[in-house]
């Protein structure tokens, strides 16, 4: 067998020895990579280092990362930019064309000629870019981002060698990247739960502890979230001996923004009941005040009631809270819906009020929506129907013992369907001479 001709080998050699040198810078810029994004959990500075390194590997003038939103409806729309250029250089976005591209073909893509690249007919690019590279960021299969680089130094032209090393260099660094996106979505979720559980306690400790004791009477009240806070609210606020404010109200909406506009209910309501005045003045000026200080969009219902124990008198105004139930001890009963509509819709109402005479064993059971709207698996409501029945069932029961045979009984008919909205419930029992 005839041996090759050295001077026809050495072209050979020189290949070969070029291909294993760029192999082993390749190594080299991957595993310096590696070590560079995996010592950080920060999502922004590791796409960062991502592009600083892409940009010196490749011998472009700027780089971008893209990511698309995963969890959004259009699934064309940007997370986050990342844009990092070697010098002060206008600062390049992927356009839409060039993302719906990826998107629909996940796989690098190389353009030397924008203005005449076919694919990309009618696209406006910006007139400083003369070359790109684009390469998909996947993880499971699913595009996750989008890492670009524009202009090859010294006006050259992107090569296959380009291409293939930073497709392998965004195929490394994707999933680097959703992990710290996952960290940081992670200790963000844990924060915002530390502030619901510090909300949660501060509400708490806003609402009662406990009923005042009242000669001749027995009260209570309860407040069950149907979040970690509530918009629900209920007080007992001290006029004076003897007398007593009887309020529970129920802000629009739920969570936190719920049991901001709570506080500020209740802050509004004691404020004005320190002046004594009536309880259709009282809740006049508090819708003033609340319709001052909230959104279009907010409002509250209000039942704003004052206990005379002396006179044995109930004066209460109703904004379009839901009717409370007078039962009497003779076994009738009747509505308090005397009142008004919601507060903080309208800055100026005269809010009508009533006085009531408590006869012996007379119950007063004021509650919120989250009693007679709670559904079931079959979404039927308790409604007000069941709510009658539980109480003519538990009417000879203390204040309290009412009030939790009530929400457990709206629990039993929800079974295992979640609940929807806060529970409230406030029970005044005038006692009968024969009441222990």
């Amino acid at each position: 067998m005839a041996t090759q001709n050295p001077r026809q080998l050495l072209p050979m050699l020189e290949d070969e020895n070029q291909r294993l040198k760029r192999a082993v810078e390749e190594l080299s810029i991957l595993n310096d990579l590696a070590r560079a994004i995996g010592a950080s959990l920060n999502s922004e500075e590791i796409m960062r280092t991502i592009i600083h390194r892409s940009l010196r590997a490749i011998g472009a003038e700027q780089g971008v990362i893209t990511l698309v939103d995963r969890d959004a409806d259009d699934t064309m729309k940007t997370l986050v930019r990342t844009n990092v250029s070697s010098g002060e250089r206008e600062q390049y976005h992927m356009n839409q064309g060039l993302l719906g591209w990826m998107h629909i073909n996940k796989m690098p893509l190389m353009i030397n000629d924008p203005a005449r690249d076919e694919r990309f007919r009618g696209e406006k690019w910006e007139a400083s870019v003369r070359s790109l590279l684009c390469v998909p960021m996947m993880v499971k299969s699913r595009l996750r981002g989008v890492l670009t680089v524009y202009n090859k130094r010294d006006r050259g032209a992107f090569t296959e060698e380009d291409q293939r090393l930073l497709a392998i260099i965004a195929a490394q660094s994707a999933q680097v990247i959703e992990n710290a996106r996952l960290n940081e979505s992670e200790q963000a979720l844990f924060k915002v739960n530390e502030e619901l559980r510090l909300a949660a306690t501060i509400q708490g400790d806003l609402l009662p502890k406990g009923a005042p004791a009242i000669t001749g009477y027995d009260l209570a009240g309860k407040s069950v979230p149907a979040q970690l806070v509530g918009g629900d609210y209920f007080d007992f606020i001290p006029l004076g001996q003897p007398r007593y404010a009887l309020c529970v109200g129920d802000v629009s909406g739920k969570g936190l923004s719920a049991a901001l506009l709570m506080s500020n209910l209740q802050a509004t309501l004691r404020g004005q009941s320190l002046l004594e005045v009536s309880p259709g003045l009282c809740v006049q000026r508090a819708n003033r005040l609340l319709y001052q200080s909230t959104s279009s969009d907010k409002f509250v219902t209000l039942f704003y009631g004052i206990l005379d124990p002396e006179s044995h008198t109930l004066s209460y105004t109703n904004a379009g809270h839901d009717i409370p139930y007078l039962y009497h001890s003779g076994g009738e009963s009747r509505r308090l819906s005397n009142g008004g509509v919601v507060l903080s819709i309208l800055e100026e109402f005269p809010y009508q009020e009533e006085s009531i005479l408590l006869q012996p064993g007379d119950l007063l059971v004021v509650y919120s929506d989250g009693v007679t709207e709670a559904i079931n698996p079959e979404h039927e409501q308790f409604g007000e129907q069941r709510l009658n029945s539980v109480i003519g069932s538990l009417r000879e029961k203390p204040a309290a013992e009412i009030i939790d045979g009530i929400i457990n009984a709206v629990r039993m008919h929800a079974g295992t369907a979640p609940q929807r909205d806060d529970i409230t419930v406030l029970v005044l029992k005038r006692l009968a001479s024969s009441y222990p």
